[in-house]
């Protein structure tokens, strides 16, 4: 069966109805911060490692932030689970909260994924760039390395600083995910 994509508001509706079962696929720190309520934590970085919640039948929905990762994450699920009912909640948490319905989020600060990835970027390029004008125009090389990885983010839809931040410590959510277990 092939994912499909579906809106925030037949989510709902399904939810309602007790017919569908949402996976958050975020990363604990993102998921602690901000959810839907009742979203199950089954972190793409840790697919391979956790055990689908048991679904009873119902249709599974898959969210993040933006419905990018999701996406991937639906993939990746029904390349080793060929038979399940799959969805991607279009344009994720993002288009849930724009649609009016609730989400919860935590108090204090942090930042999402998405942005801690621009800013690490934007800085890098604004200090290879200022190198290679200073003092030599080989650190253009790693400008445009950065450039290419951005690229093929964009391209794949996978993004290896996103991975490389979602290990360091302060996107580490005291929480385990106790939606899901280890096999």
């Amino acid at each position: 069966m092939a994912m499909q994509g579906v809106d925030a508001k037949t989510v709902k509706e399904w939810l309602d109805k007790k017919e569908a079962l949402l996976l958050d696929v975020r990363e604990p720190v993102e998921h602690a911060a901000e959810k839907i309520g009742g979203a199950h934590l089954y972190p793409l970085s840790q697919m391979e490692k956790l055990q689908l919640p048991d679904q009873k039948a119902q249709k599974l929905v898959l969210h993040c932030r933006s419905g990018k990762r999701s996406a991937a994450a639906c993939q990746k699920l029904l390349k080793h689970n060929p038979g399940l009912d799959v969805y991607n909640l279009e344009g994720g948490i993002m288009a849930w909260a724009q649609s009016g319905y609730p989400v919860e989020r935590a108090n204090g600060f942090s930042l999402p994924l998405e942005q801690q990835v621009q800013l690490s970027v934007g800085t890098l390029i604004l200090l290879t760039s200022m190198l290679a004008w200073l003092l030599s125009p080989v650190f253009l090389v790693l400008t445009a390395l950065l450039g290419l990885g951005l690229i093929f983010a964009g391209i794949s839809g996978h993004c290896g600083l996103a991975y490389v931040l979602a290990q360091m410590p302060w996107n580490k959510s005291n929480r385990n995910c106790v939606s899901c277990r280890k096999t």
